[in-house]
Order: structure tokens, then C-alpha cells, then sequence
């Protein structure tokens, strides 16, 4: 796994599926999903090799229920004894009360499902010892006040967090960032990539609930935005958003 400094509060936490993001106010720390099956140890390694111990995370928020977001939330959870947030519609998923209801593909995202499938550990994730549930509007106790956005379509519970005291944005997988030049790395500057390539995001329930709820994060007016998968964008997001909403 790669950790990266984003902002002096901000690290991305990058897997070979997927990424999570790990914020900072003072002592107390936030996690911003938790990757596939297997990535509660790692994530745990990665906060102490950062000079802090898992312990000081006190909640994990889950953007949507899927595996490589999910994964290691329990696993985590048990380590730490974080709180785990999730929307309510993705709740039972996240429990692991009820199997998650599968994406409705394009012909054109088979191959890419059958690739990203192939990377994903085996196994059944440990479910969390219990799951917060979470609704559109709610604001969350970090980064100034977090301010927890529906955006259905990829999953139905599908949310994106929005820190307005900071200008900060979470998509989860509503949004991802396609491969450009000046890809971020382990010890980069605190620098976008020269171009960024946003697209909606893919393997959705419901794609037109999903350009609805892109379009919404574009009005937000976010510096920065995150993304499941792809480099963040450091500068400018809300323009980006919005190209990626005209799709």
C-alpha cells in the first residue's frame, strides 16, 4: 500500500484496488473508507509508521458497501475501535445481513469488471461490530463540520462527504479520476497532475441517478475532491466536477 501526503491533514491510503483517505484534526483521525479484505493490519501499520497509533481513529466512514471500500472496515474496527459509518440503504450490506444487490454492467465494462474482480482478495470481509447509520444533511464531527451527501446511482446508499470549513470533497465511486501524466507517488510534492481526466463513476445500480448526483457534487464548489479510484484533484476540483457532470 502507498501512503501519500495530500495536505498537512490529508493522506491518501492507495491499494491495488481502490484507496481510502486518511484525515486529521489535532490528535483524533478519521477514515475515509478502508479497502479490500485483508487492509484493517495494513491501514493499522500505515497510521503508526505515521507516528500515531490506530487508536486514535475514532470513526471510519464507508462511502458505498462495496468490497474493495469495505473490505477491512471490520477488520479495522476491531483493531481500534473505531465507529463505522454508513448510510442507511447500504447499512445491511456493510453488516453483512443481507448480500449487496450487483451492478448493472454496459457491455463495454465487462472486461474491466472481470480485470478488477481478478485483483480482489478472496474471502468473506469480518463485519463490524456494529455500523452507524447516516443520512443526507447529517454533519460529522471532523474537518469542521462534515457534511454527509446522498448521491445515489452507483449504490443506492452511495454518500460523499463535503468539509466546507476546508473545501474538501469525498466522492467515494460517484466520481473517478482517469490515469494522466504526474501521477501521484510516495513522496511527491503537494501538487495536482497537470491534467485530470474526471469521468462518472462505473459498475453503477442506476447510471442516470448517478449523473444526477454528479451534477450535485459539481454545485458544491469543492478546491479538492478524492476520489475512490484516480489521483485526487488539489486545485480547482469544482471546475472538474462540472466536466465530469456534462458527460
Amino acid at each position: 500500500m502507498d501512503v501519500i501526503e495530500l495536505l498537512p491533514r490529508l493522506h491518501l491510503l492507495r491499494f491495488p484496488v481502490g484507496q481510502a483517505y486518511l484525515w486529521r484534526d489535532g490528535e483524533e483521525l478519521t477514515l475515509i473508507d478502508a479497502g479490500t479484505i485483508g487492509a484493517g493490519p495494513v491501514i493499522a501499520g500505515a497510521i503508526r509508521a505515521l507516528g500515531r497509533a490506530p487508536e486514535d481513529v475514532r470513526r471510519v466512514v464507508l462511502t458505498h458497501f462495496h468490497e474493495d471500500h469495505v473490505g477491512g472496515a471490520g477488520e479495522f474496527a476491531a483493531l481500534s475501535g473505531a465507529e463505522v459509518l454508513a448510510h442507511r440503504l447500504d447499512a445491511p450490506f456493510v453488516r453483512g445481513a443481507a448480500p449487496g444487490p450487483a451492478p448493472r454492467l454496459a457491455e463495454w465494462e465487462l472486461p474491466i469488471r472481470a480485470e478488477v474482480a481478478g485483483r480482489l482478495p478472496e474471502g468473506t470481509p469480518l463485519p463490524p461490530p456494529s455500523v452507524t447509520e447516516v443520512t443526507d444533511g447529517e454533519v460529522l464531527g471532523f474537518g469542521g463540520g462534515a457534511q454527509v451527501v446522498h448521491v445515489p446511482g452507483h449504490t443506492d446508499g452511495s454518500i460523499a462527504l463535503f468539509l466546507p470549513a476546508e473545501g474538501v470533497l469525498f466522492t467515494g465511486d460517484t466520481v473517478a479520476a482517469l490515469p494522466a501524466e504526474g501521477v501521484l507517488s510516495p513522496g511527491d510534492p503537494v501538487a495536482a497532475p497537470a491534467e485530470h481526466t474526471l469521468i462518472p463513476g462505473v459498475f453503477n445500480l442506476d447510471r442516470d441517478r448517478l449523473l444526477a448526483s454528479v451534477r450535485r457534487l459539481a454545485g458544491l464548489g469543492a478546491e479538492v475532491a478524492c476520489f475512490g479510484h484516480g489521483d485526487p484533484v488539489l486545485r480547482g476540483a469544482a471546475a472538474a466536477l462540472r466536466g465530469a457532470a456534462a458527460m
